[in-house]
């Protein structure tokens, strides 16, 4: 279930980056990278706190790249 998670979360991004960001995809982007977030969160305090640094944090930068237009 991870390998086709992380897939429908790439091809979002890969989307996103398609259909234009900043642009047409900048909306789609801030969805995909928040549910990034969320599950990186998520899985750091349920399953290994790692996953904060490996999947939460990388998400985090990325959104706030997004938000101020980088």
């Amino acid at each position: 279930n991870l390998g086709l998670y992380n897939g429908f979360l790439a091809a979002g991004l890969i989307l996103a980056l398609i259909r234009g960001v900043p642009g047409p995809g900048e909306q789609l982007a801030y969805f995909i990278l928040a549910c990034i977030v969320v599950a990186g969160l998520y899985g750091a305090a349920t399953a290994a706190r790692r996953i904060l640094y490996l999947q939460a944090v990388p998400a985090l930068l990325a959104l706030v790249a997004v938000l101020v237009g980088v």
